[in-house]
């Protein structure tokens, strides 16, 4: 081993075929601008699932996912401010970047010019990190090396066993908000799919103070997204409801992400009103012009975050009590846990590894 780097153990599988075991890693220690911690818990996202099981074709072998983490710090280099040995903090989908390029310089790293580097499954191509395979190993695991920019501090008051998701479903769907001017309040807000995104989609908009509008193909997700805080609730499938929503919202956030046609919600729009893609759907959508000239419709997506939207994320989650619902499961659960979620990806519950019950 380098002595640049130390072991640390993971939970990873192998190859496409076998099962999640535990398994040691290495990771580069703190240099002057990095900081380690120990992690406490780390949210289990579907995208997991496709990359650990080599869906998307590109897995790289052993893989450890994770993006979701959360823990401790237990080092800092010599030129890190702002945070010390003993801080809570997490850690989203971005570890690194080129951190000179225009989207870098202006915090969209999310946009990084070079590619930012992903938590898990991605070459190491900026120098910032170093692992024993030469790519990036996830939060299924005891330890965490990273650059301070990519650092999250998590606030005092928020529970740490929630905060991984605030990283990836809650900034998925602030930025977009903040983006297109919802932050304020006062505008009408569409949530399409309640699940794991689109309940902090809901939580979120109502929070910044607009009147929110819930879509969903099942009739059965009305309670719970009038739970959290919809204001309306609209069945996709039902004719006669979705006529009732028409020409009533600003803005519409897309979560779906399974084969459907964008075009049968833009009569909910109204004159300038957006449509911000953010479900992923390989396949093309066949969209008619007529409705985006006759309102001006504006057609746009949106992918997680820069780090310091991240971080206001958390902040605005911390203030207005935001909490994800969650589920604490052990490592010896997570094949149980990715047969769910492969069987029902909406689910509004986030399920979560507890790092240190799994030791």
């Amino acid at each position: 081993m380098s002595t640049d780097m130390y072991e640390t153990n993971a939970w990873g599988k192998k190859s496409q075929e076998t099962e999640f075991e535990k398994i040691k890693i290495q990771r580069n220690l703190a240099g002057d601008n990095d900081v380690s911690f120990d992690l406490q818990y780390c949210g289990i996202c579907h995208s997991d699932i496709h990359f650990a099981n080599n869906e998307l074709g590109n897995t790289s072998y052993p893989i450890v996912p994770g993006h979701e983490l959360a823990g401790v710090v237990t080092a800092v280099g010599s030129n890190v401010t702002g945070i010390k040995v003993g801080d809570r903090v997490g850690v989203g989908c971005i570890v690194d970047s080129c951190n000179k390029c225009s989207q870098c310089e202006k915090g969209e790293e999310n946009f990084c010019e070079g590619g930012f580097t992903n938590a898990f499954n991605y070459p190491l191509v900026h120098g910032g990190l170093k692992t024993n395979t030469g790519y990036s190993f996830g939060g299924y695991c005891e330890s965490m090396t990273v650059n301070k920019r990519y650092i999250v501090k998590i606030p005092d008051n928020y529970p740490m066993e929630a905060a991984g998701p605030i990283f990836c479903s809650g900034i998925t769907m602030y930025s977009p908000l903040a983006h297109w001017k919802a932050l304020p309040g006062g505008m009408n807000v569409g949530i399409i799919g309640i699940g794991g995104l689109g309940q902090m989609g809901v939580r979120l908009a109502k929070a910044m103070g607009n009147k929110v509008t819930a879509i969903s193909t099942s009739p059965n997700k009305k309670a719970d997204a009038m739970a959290i805080g919809a204001d309306n609730f609209i069945v996709s499938k039902d004719a006669d409801s979705m006529a009732s929503g028409e020409n009533s919202l600003d803005l519409i956030l897309n979560t779906v992400s399974a084969p459907h046609e964008l075009s049968h919600y833009l009569p909910l729009l109204r004159k300038d009103g957006t449509l911000v893609q953010l479900g992923l759907v390989t396949a093309n959508h066949s969209v008619n012009q007529f409705p985006f000239l006759m309102k001006r419709i504006n057609l746009s997506g949106s992918v997680i975050g820069g780090m310091p939207e991240t971080q206001d994320c958390m902040d605005f989650c911390a203030k207005h009590g935001i909490i994800p619902a969650t589920k604490l499961v052990k490592a010896d659960q997570i094949g149980e846990v990715y047969k769910s979620l492969e069987t029902k990806n909406d689910q509004i519950v986030r399920y979560v590894l507890d790092i240190k019950a799994s030791l």
